[in-house]
């Protein structure tokens, strides 16, 4: 399995310790990737390196988190890991972008928790993003719905890409749990033309949540000075 690395957190997924593998390689080249050092791949580790790193955490740990670079891109891989996860009793949570509709579909029995990237509205990501992935995006969404696991949908508001009523467009054509507005930082970009890029301040976050607000039943922004705070 290609993996950019392997931590302990208990931010990655709300009210738990996990073990999250960040998983090498993407099919998007986002400009805002903030990670984008594993965009190309990562490290080669057998499964069983991860599954001793599984039952050596067991006793700190609540689930596991796969998140990427784009984990359904080693759609087996994960399957794994995860069927492995939920057989010593852990809950599960995946990050994605939304392109593998079927992957997605074929491990959702084995999820408790999917965090959906909605990076423009979805007849906007080719201008936005640069791939034409809305329908694909959309699709996903629908089967996390479909099958009734936990669904947090998420944007990074970034000025110089989006505008203000983009992210009132997605609010109006999306269906989630919850909803959380990013906040995007110039640090660590795949573009380097994003250096020195408006920062959203926590206040213009707020004010954009609370624009948002008739249309979805759960805002969260999450900032770096703050971190993730919800939107009463």
């Amino acid at each position: 399995m290609i993996i950019g690395d392997m931590i302990i957190s208990s931010l990655e997924f709300p009210g738990k310790v996990s073990l999250v593998i960040f998983t090498g390689g993407c099919i998007l080249k986002c400009p805002y990737c903030h990670n984008p050092e594993i965009v190309d791949g990562g490290k080669s580790v057998k499964k069983d390196k991860i599954i001793k790193k599984i039952d050596n955490s067991i006793e700190f740990i609540d689930g596991v988190v796969i998140t990427g670079g784009e984990p359904l891109i080693q759609h087996e891989d994960v399957k794994y890991i995860f069927k492995y996860s939920k057989s010593k009793g852990l809950k599960t949570k995946l990050d994605t972008n939304g392109f593998f509709v079927d992957e997605l579909k074929d491990i959702m029995e084995l999820l408790d928790y999917v965090a959906l990237d909605i990076k423009a509205p979805f007849h906007e990501y080719e201008k936005i993003i640069g791939s034409a992935i809305g329908d694909r995006v959309k699709k996903s969404m629908e089967a996390c719905i479909k099958a009734d696991v936990y669904l947090e949908c998420r944007t990074t508001f970034v000025p110089c890409l989006m505008e203000i009523e983009d992210i009132i467009e997605i609010a109006k054509n999306i269906y989630a749990d919850a909803y959380t507005l990013q906040q995007f930082r110039d640090k660590n970009v795949l573009d380097q033309n994003l250096y020195g890029t408006h920062i959203p301040t926590r206040d213009e976050l707020i004010n954009i949540a609370e624009r948002i607000k008739p249309f979805l039943k759960r805002i969260k922004i999450k900032t770096a000075e703050f971190g993730e705070e919800i939107i009463k």
